[in-house]
C-alpha cells in the first residue's frame, strides 16, 4: 500500500516537474501532535511516530527521525522501500545536506507551504545558496491531498472558556501583557500561529487535536485590535460574547493569508518563524519590516502563576491516586486474569476517568512489556499488542488532561521475577531521577547546566539514553511545552537552549535506559521550579516534585545507592504515602504503606 502511494506521488511530481517532494509532520501551526487531516507523513510512509520528515524523489524515499523512534521506525518502514535516516548518528547526513547533494542546480523542491514552517524553508534555502545551487521552491502543492481519497475533514470542535479559577489571569490582563511586549519590540503587528499559545492567551480550550486541548485558529493583534481566525461554527453565543467583550473580532480560518497581505508597507510584523508557516510569510509585502523571535506568549505561558501551580498540585494528587491504583491492580492481578499492553492502557483510562475534572489523556499511552519497553515511544496496536505475564518489566508512560492542569508520568514496574541486569539498570535510572529533583542552583541556570545530575550515574557506567531528560509541560495544554528543556546538548543559535529556569516553570524529570530486544526503563516525575533562599550570592532556586506515585522497590538495589540517595527516596515515598493513602481503600492503603517503606 505504501509503495503504491509513493508511486502515485511520483506521478504527480512528474506532472508538476518536481525533483523532490517534502512531507513534514507538522500541521499549519507548527504543532508537535496534529489532527487527522494533517497526518500526511504517516499516510505516505506508515511511520506513526510524532517526529519525522519524509523526502520523496524519483529514485528513492527517505525518512529522518530521532533516537526516540529508531526501533519503531525500523519496524514500521520494513517493506516500504523507504530508507531510515537516524538523526545525529555518525555518518547520517542531515536532511538539508542530503537534499543539496542530490538535487541538481536548477532543481525544483515541492511541499505544502502551509505545513512547513518558515524557519525550515529558510534553512534549506541557505544550505542551497552556500553550495551555490539555485533550487526553486514550489510551495503551493498539496499533492498528498490529491492521493488521499478518504482524508479526514478539518476538525471543528466547540470552543470552551476557562474560568479565572483555572487560569489565574484574565484574558484582558494577558492581552495587555502581550501588547506591552509588542511595544518593547517595536512591533506594529503580531501574528500568532501556535495553537497552545492562542488557547493560553484567550483562556479558551478545544478538542481539535487529540490529547491537546487546543483550537484550530490563527490570531493577529495590534495595539488596537485582536482578530481570531477560526471556523465560527465552533463558537457558541456565550464564547463569542465573552471574547468580543475583550475586543476580539472574528474572521474565517483561512483569511489569515489575506490579513498578512494587507499589513501596510513600512509597518513592522513580529512572528516566530519556527511556528509560522511558509505560506503565511510569503504573503507579506516586501516593504513590511519583519521582526522574529520566540512568540511573545511563550515565556509568560511557561511561567505558571500561583493559581496554576496550586492547581497542578491538586491534579497530581488525583492523577497519583489513579496511577497508584493501577500499579496495585497490576501487582495483585498479573497472572490471575488476562492482561495485555492494550488492556492496561484501557485500565489507565478507566481509573483516570473516575477522577474529578478529567478531560482525557495528554498523549497516546506508552505501555511496553519487556522488549517493547526498549522502544522509547512505543504505542501498542492490535498488531503489536502482547499479553502480560507475571515476570519481567512493564514500562508505562501516560498522562492526563484535567480542567486545572496536565500530567505526565512514567513508571517501570516488576510483574514478577526480574534479573540482576534489570535491577542494576533500574537503580541507575532512579538515582538520576532523584538527584535532578533534589537540585539547588542559582537563578540564571538553564537545563543544559542540570542535565548531568540525571545522567552521571549512567555515564559512569558508559551508558546513556538518546532523548532529553526534561521538557516543559503546559497547564491543561500541550504536554510538551517550550521554551524550557533539560538536555546536555547545546545547539548553536537554538533560542530555547539557553532559557533560564524561573519560579513557576513545570518540567519533566525522566532519565531512562533501553536495551534493544530485552527491556527498557524510565522513571518520570513532573517537578516545578520554586524559589529557595536568597543570600549575598544571589537568588537560589530548587524543585518541588509534583508527581505522587510510588517507585517500585522490587527493582531497586539499595546497596548501589548513596546514603543521600536513599534519604531522598525515603522522603519522597513518605510524602507519597501521606498524600495518596487517604484517597485509597483499606487494602490499597496497606499495600501502599509497604510499597513506600523506608529502605
Amino acid at each position: 500500500m505504501i509503495k503504491e502511494r509513493l508511486e502515485k506521488l511520483r506521478a504527480l511530481m512528474e506532472r508538476e516537474g518536481l525533483d523532490a517532494y517534502l512531507i513534514l509532520t507538522e500541521d499549519f501551526h507548527g504543532s508537535e501532535y496534529v489532527g487527522g487531516y494533517f497526518k500526511c507523513r504517516k499516510y505516505m510512509s506508515g511511520f506513526t511516530g510524532s517526529a519525522g520528515s519524509l523526502l520523496v524523489m524519483k529514485d528513492m524515499a527517505g525518512l529522518w527521525t530521532d533516537g526516540r523512534y529508531f526501533l519503531q521506525a525500523e519496524q514500521e518502514l520494513a517493506g516500504t522501500g523507504i530508507t531510515l535516516f537516524k538523526i545525529q548518528q555518525e555518518g547520517v547526513p542531515k536532511l538539508s545536506e542530503f537534499l543539496v547533494d542530490k538535487l541538481a542546480d536548477g532543481g525544483k523542491l515541492g511541499f505544502d507551504g502551509r505545513a512547513v514552517n518558515y524557519k525550515t524553508a529558510q534553512l534549506f534555502q541557505k544550505v542551497f545558496e552556500k553550495k551555490g545551487k539555485k533550487i526553486t521552491f514550489v510551495s503551493d502543492k498539496d499533492l498528498v491531498g490529491e492521493i488521499w481519497d478518504d482524508r479526514p475533514a478539518l476538525s471543528a470542535e466547540p470552543v470552551m472558556l476557562l474560568d479565572l479559577s483555572c487560569t489565574g489571569k484574565s484574558r484582558a490582563d494577558k492581552l495587555a501583557e502581550i501588547r506591552k511586549a509588542m511595544e518593547e519590540k517595536k512591533a506594529d503587528y503580531f501574528v500568532l500561529s501556535s495553537l497552545d499559545d492562542i488557547a493560553w492567551l484567550l483562556n479558551i480550550r478545544g478538542r481539535d487535536v487529540a490529547c491537546s486541548p487546543v483550537v484550530l485558529s490563527y490570531l493577529a493583534m495590534t495595539q488596537e485590535s485582536v482578530t481570531l481566525f477560526i471556523n465560527e461554527k465552533t463558537l457558541s453565543d456565550e464564547v463569542r460574547a465573552a471574547l468580543a467583550a475583550d475586543g476580539v473580532a472574528f474572521a474565517p480560518y483561512n483569511a489569515v493569508y489575506d490579513y498578512v497581505k494587507e499589513v501596510p508597507e513600512g509597518k513592522s510584523l513580529y512572528v516566530d518563524e519556527r511556528k509560522t508557516n511558509y505560506a503565511v510569510m510569503m504573503n507579506r509585502r516586501e516593504g513590511v519590516k519583519l521582526l522574529t523571535g520566540n512568540n511573545l506568549t511563550l515565556l509568560p505561558k511557561c511561567i505558571k502563576n500561583e493559581t496554576e501551580v496550586e492547581n497542578e498540585r491538586k491534579v497530581h494528587i488525583r492523577d497519583g491516586v489513579a496511577v497508584t491504583k493501577l500499579i496495585y491492580w497490576l501487582k495483585k492481578n498479573v497472572g490471575k486474569i488476562e492482561m495485555s499492553e492494550l488492556s492496561v492502557a484501557d485500565k489507565f483510562e478507566e481509573l483516570r476517568g473516575e477522577q474529578e475534572h478529567y478531560m482525557g489523556p495528554s498523549f497516546e499511552p506508552i505501555v511496553g512489556y519487556e522488549e517493547h519497553g526498549a522502544i522509547v515511544h512505543y504505542s501498542a496496536t492490535k498488531e503489536t499488542n502482547v499479553p502480560i505475564a507475571p515476570k519481567g518489566l512493564l514500562l508505562m508512560d501516560t498522562g492526563g488532561q484535567y480542567l486545572e492542569g496536565t500530567t505526565d508520568i512514567t513508571r517501570t514496574v516488576a510483574l514478577g521475577e526480574v534479573t540482576q541486569e534489570e535491577k542494576e539498570a533500574f537503580t541507575l535510572v532512579l538515582r538520576g531521577n532523584l538527584n535532578l529533583a533534589a537540585a539547588k542552583f542559582k537563578a540564571g541556570v538553564c537545563g543544559a547546566n542540570l542535565d548531568y545530575l540525571a545522567r552521571f550515574p549512567m555515564w559512569e557506567q558508559g551508558l546513556d539514553y538518546s532523548h532529553g531528560t526534561g521538557h516543559g509541560v503546559g497547564c491543561f495544554l500541550n504536554v510538551h511545552e517550550g521554551p524550557i528543556n533539560i538536555h546536555y546538548r547545546v545547539r548553536e543559535k537554538e533560542r530555547t537552549t539557553y532559557t533560564e529556569f524561573a519560579e513557576g516553570m513545570v518540567v519533566s524529570d525522566e532519565p531512562g535506559l533501553y536495551f534493544a530486544g530485552k527491556f527498557g526503563i524510565r522513571t518520570e516525575n513532573l517537578i516545578v521550579c520554586k524559589k529557595a533562599q536568597k543570600t549575598e550570592y544571589g537568588q537560589f532556586l530548587e524543585f518541588e516534585t509534583l508527581t505522587m506515585v510510588p517507585i517500585d522497590l522490587d527493582v531497586v538495589l539499595v546497596e548501589k545507592m548513596s546514603t543521600r540517595e536513599r534519604e531522598l527516596l525515603n522522603a519522597y515515598h513518605k510524602k507519597v504515602y501521606e498524600t495518596i493513602a487517604p484517597h485509597l481503600d483499606e487494602e490499597e492503603a496497606a499495600w501502599l504503606k509497604e510499597a513506600t517503606r523506608a529502605v
